[in-house]
């Protein structure tokens, strides 16, 4: 381990931990104040470790933080990008400490210790490495570029005032390339650079029966149930082979060549470890394709939740005048989240029976993103995971989604490295997720070389111009 961060390990922890103290919940009004909070802490640790400036940017929405760190005109320049906006705790009763009370526990992946709190790995333990490793290259005066960092408050919910930030500060957003921390690697033993990430399409249906909710005795068998109902229209969104029945929805997918496929397929993959961590007797999806296929490469279609009628303590016979359900689609190349939402709505209109009545609301999403292996960024993360673990990093393809890095492209004109360090059973989004000591003091190793070799690859380039 770096001596810098041996030193001062105990420091960047106990920072951590007062970060994910913050319940910096962007979905959920009642968490405004903290969204705050979080924003106002995130700029004092900028500054703290070094940056020449740093504000909050106030937006229709949440905040967000921006940093800069002016080396020399003639430098590279690096944005950094993450979120300080974390998912709702909910349900608390799964959680086996306080969520917004970080512990740290021994895990099997996690041998050396592990902090678990809401948004330990998704994003605050990521973004703070990198608020670290540009306090230890300014300390030890080895920055060799320039640092812009853009860390805003709703990825978590849809990133939807980033993209008029951006637009509005373009030229003051420019540099060569974007550094992402909100990915994973494959294990603490393998290191990885993902090179792409799906898109999303994020829906919510409303489906409508009787204008009341009715005695299920005096109704019942006579009144078409919505929740009956709504059950039957989402089981027919599949069909038998496990496909997509939306119509088009598979037009413009892009189909991987056997060499990609085989390519994806040489990282080491454990399915009966995967299958024991989620104690699951097996695995399901699209037919003619692997687990990791149907994660990465392969679009997807899933219920994120559903509600109707009474769920509290005890009974109530009623047949519920309304039900509910929120589906996302992950997409990939060269799928549009826009046009894939407008077909779902399209078809789940389509399926509705004359005894309902249907609405279809398109929360937010994002398209899909895939980075160049030959592009300098890409050459640069590489050695740097190399470097930093002492072995070959392999390629992968993640299965989630940063809906705004595709925008970054179209707006900024900049590629985006994704360059995580968590890990797959990290419990992102759900009850007692966590961030390896491992990994957060890893990622502070490994960021700085990749501003080195970033550096070099683009004096190369220069010079053989």
């Amino acid at each position: 381990m770096n001596k810098y961060i041996e030193e001062n390990k105990q420091r960047f922890l106990d920072e951590l931990i007062e970060f994910l103290k913050i319940a910096s919940v962007s979905a959920d009004p009642k968490f405004n104040n903290e969204m705050q909070e979080a924003a106002q802490w995130v700029k004092g640790k900028l500054l703290d470790a070094g940056m020449d400036s740093a504000e909050i940017c106030q937006t229709k929405g949440h905040p967000v933080v921006y940093a800069e760190k002016q080396v020399d005109a003639s430098l590279p320049t690096v944005l950094v990008y993450g979120h300080y906006d974390v998912q709702p705790a909910d349900p608390y009763e799964l959680w086996n400490s306080p969520p917004f009370d970080p512990v740290i526990k021994k895990t099997a992946a996690h041998p050396d210790g592990a902090i678990f709190a809401r948004g330990a790995c998704d994003d605050k333990g990521q973004i703070y490495m990198h608020v670290k490793a540009v306090e230890m290259m300014l300390a030890q005066n080895q920055l060799p570029c320039n640092v812009k960092v853009m860390f805003e408050g709703e990825e978590e919910v849809g990133s939807e005032n980033l993209e008029t930030f951006i637009k509005e500060n373009k030229e003051r957003l420019a540099a060569d390339i974007i550094l992402i921390s909100d990915t994973s690697i494959i294990g603490n033993d393998i290191p990885s650079v993902e090179t792409g990430l799906r898109g999303l399409a994020y829906m919510e249906v409303e489906v409508t029966g009787p204008n009341r909710d009715l005695h299920s005795g005096v109704y019942g068998g006579a009144v078409a149930n919505p929740a009956n109902v709504l059950a039957k229209m989402i089981a027919s969104l599949h069909d038998e082979n496990g496909k997509v029945t939306v119509k088009g929805f598979y037009d413009k997918v892009v189909e991987l060549s056997v060499e990609d496929r085989a390519a994806l397929e040489a990282a080491p993959f454990d399915e009966a470890a995967y299958k024991s961590d989620l104690d699951v007797k097996e695995v399901d999806g699209e037919r003619g394709y692997t687990t990791r296929e149907r994660s990465s490469i392969r679009p997807t279609l899933d219920v994120n939740g559903m509600w109707s009628g009474y769920t509290g303590e005890g009974s109530k016979t009623v047949l519920p005048s309304k039900a509910f359900a929120k589906i996302s689609m992950r997409l990939v190349p060269d799928q549009d989240w826009k046009e894939i939402s407008g077909l779902f709505a399209e078809h789940f209109k389509s399926i509705a029976p004359d005894t309902v009545k249907v609405k279809v609301s398109r929360h937010h999403g994002g398209q899909p993103y895939v980075t160049p292996m030959d592009s300098l960024g890409y050459k640069a993360a590489y050695a740097a995971m190399k470097e930093s673990f002492g072995k070959e990093p392999v390629p992968t393809r993640g299965g989630g989604s940063i809906p705004i890095v595709s925008l970054f492209e179209e707006v900024l004109g900049l590629k985006s490295i994704l360059f995580g360090f968590g890990l797959d059973s990290d419990a992102l989004h759900s009850p007692n997720e966590h961030y390896g000591l491992f990994n957060f003091y890893k990622g502070i190793e490994a960021i700085p070389l990749f501003y080195s070799h970033y550096a070099a690859l683009k004096k190369d380039e220069h010079v053989n111009q």
